[in-house]
């Protein structure tokens, strides 16, 4: 687990493939709170490496770092399968050592050098279509629905959550998640489009806003650049990480430059504005189709697309079906038969 949102999505696919008599080894980057999240999901994982920041040389040692650093464990156990969302290190280790690597993935326009290149993937069936990594097309296999259909039906809402952060019902709840700016994909004007918004929102009455800083640095970066915004509460940084699901529920809408947060609000229900300026991907351009999601495209929609209000909100979120959970298990156990040892 690389990133925040591996944790809930791969926490059902362990407890089912576990289920059906697989013996599961995970490992666990230090960065973005996934360790944090895993010991809270009661998740059992050996943690490994961190983040490296975002110039390019220090990702490339990084990378070839935390490949040695998983090494031991992966010699000790001898899996035989390497499955991950996109684990640069976990592809580059089992390429080397031959070990099958099943990539689910949702986004097309990750850039993938040649020993990073999975040996299977499992994507939504809205990109199958699309230029993806693997060169065969036989070893691309695909599921119905997005991959937070995987664990978004799971979810029960916790109303202490409320308490917690201390939002009152009064207010109209929005939760921001500020764009990935040490990704190789991030483009400058989504945090244009982030600092515009944000001033917005403390400007106006009634909002509070619950923002999601990616790491501590981001966190601090914020803080002193616009330390206004934080006056009287109005917006807030939870003091240790929260579960998503829970927040997005109790939230009237979202503004996130980051995808996933984006696809669990459109999961949910709630209306959710994407300021990510990267390359839009076929399920965001989904979901966009769908009304699910709104693409902010411009500072106008900065300020006339994002509608600050009280949306209805429900006891309880519609549970969807669960057949993406079923079909990417089914996937990974066709590939098993056909191209992992005994």
């Amino acid at each position: 687990m690389d990133n925040t949102p591996h944790v809930p999505f791969f926490k059902p696919i362990i407890r089912e493939l576990e289920k059906r008599g697989y013996t599961v080894v995970l490992t666990a980057r230090d960065a973005f709170q996934v360790c944090e999240l895993a010991t809270q999901s009661g998740l059992v994982y050996k943690k490994v490496g961190r983040h490296y920041g975002k110039k390019k040389l220090r990702k490339v040692l990084g990378l070839a770092w935390r490949s040695l650093q998983l090494l031991p464990f992966v010699l000790r156990q001898r899996p035989i399968m390497g499955l991950s969302h996109g684990s640069r290190a976990q592809i580059l280790l089992c390429n080397l050592l031959r070990i099958p690597t099943v990539m689910v993935m949702d986004y097309e326009h990750a850039q993938t050098p040649l020993l990073l290149r999975p040996r299977w993937e499992i994507v939504p069936d809205v990109l199958f279509n699309e230029k993806l990594h693997c060169k065969t097309k036989e070893r691309i296999r695909k599921y119905k629905g997005i991959k937070e259909d995987v664990y978004v039906p799971d979810f029960k809402p916790a109303p202490e959550l409320r308490q917690q952060l201390h939002l009152d019902g009064n207010s109209v709840i929005v939760t921001v998640r500020p764009p990935a700016n040490e990704a190789h994909y991030h483009n400058p004007e989504s945090e244009a489009f982030f600092a515009q918004f944000m001033d917005r929102a403390f400007r106006a009455p009634g909002v509070k806003t619950v923002l999601l800083p990616r790491n501590q640095a981001q966190a601090a970066h914020i803080k002193a650049n616009w330390p206004h915004w934080f006056r009287d509460s109005k917006v807030i940084i939870p003091n240790e990480a929260v579960d998503g699901l829970n927040l997005l529920w109790l939230s009237d809408l979202v503004v996130s430059g980051g995808g996933t947060m984006n696809r669990e609000a459109a999961a949910l229900g709630v209306p959710v504005y994407s300021i990510f300026r990267g390359k839009i991907g076929a399920v965001d351009r989904h979901l966009q189709s769908q009304g699910k999601m709104t693409l902010i495209e411009s500072i106008e929609d900065v300020q006339n697309k994002i509608l600050l209000i009280p949306r209805k909100k429900s006891d309880q979120p519609d549970s969807g079906p669960r057949e993406a959970l079923l079909e990417i298990l089914d996937q990974v156990e066709d590939i098993i038969k056909l191209d992992c040892r005994n």
